[in-house]
């Protein structure tokens, strides 16, 4: 099917499952005001689970459909052109990996919400450097593109899973002092789900640096603290 008839399809499939004022619900919850993160985003009002079955219904289109969606102005069509890579990726031959892999970090201007990136990263960026250098992550974390350190903290979530939390911490302490509070949540969510595999690789992280963590990301690291020890590392007391 040409690529332009893929295009008009998917956005068809999309607008079919809009829901009347959901966009405006969309838009305020995603913080598209001016000055705010999400700011000049749009939206369809489609449902996450609607957007999902579109992306299995279109996931075998060409990666220069899914591309050409993702440059796409409303964030389902975005949203959409990230899960079909995800769909894609765990599937595809180790040339498909890396193409899907360069074709993301080629367009992270457009992953350019907390959810897009949160829905995409582990699964991409995390699954692709699993064997390999991790040094790319490092870079991202560096960034001035806020979406690209959001990437870099959650990409690691493909080795919490497996246990494997060295490129959490290094990441983590990049990203210790920075000024974003979605960062500052994005690590913190990031030890808790160390801790919730093993709190003593969390403490071993958290002791010498939660005195100077932002409040925020300390708050969300210890959340499944027993309160206790919540309360202790809040009260500056451990």
């Amino acid at each position: 099917m040409p690529a332009k008839n893929s295009i008009q399809q998917i956005r068809q499939a999309l607008i079919n499952f809009a829901e009347p004022g959901r966009k405006e619900q969309q838009e305020r919850y995603f913080k598209t005001g001016e000055g705010e993160y999400g700011a000049g985003d749009i939206f369809r009002g489609v449902r996450v689970p609607k957007v999902r079955k579109v992306a299995k219904q279109f996931q075998g289109v060409s990666l220069d459909v899914v591309e050409e969606l993702l440059h796409s102005k409303y964030h389902e069509d975005r949203q959409t052109a990230l899960f079909i890579l995800v769909n894609k990726f765990p599937k595809a031959n180790d040339s498909m990996r890396e193409r899907i892999f360069k074709l993301y970090l080629n367009n992270t201007d457009f992953i350019n919400n907390w959810d897009l990136v949160d829905g995409s990263a582990a699964q991409i960026v995390g699954a692709y450097l699993l064997d390999k250098d991790k040094h790319i992550l490092r870079t991202l974390a560096q960034s001035e593109l806020l979406w690209e350190r959001r990437i870099a903290m959650l990409s690691t979530l493909h080795y919490i899973k497996q246990n494997q939390f060295e490129a959490t911490f290094q990441i983590a302490d990049i990203l210790l002092n920075d000024d974003e509070d979605l960062i500052h949540k994005a690590v913190g969510w990031m030890l808790r789900e160390v801790g919730n595999r093993s709190i003593e690789a969390e403490e071993e992280f958290l002791k010498p640096r939660y005195h100077t963590m932002p409040r925020t990301m300390l708050r969300y690291a210890i959340e499944k603290f027993p309160e206790t020890k919540r309360r202790a590392y809040l009260n500056g007391k451990i």
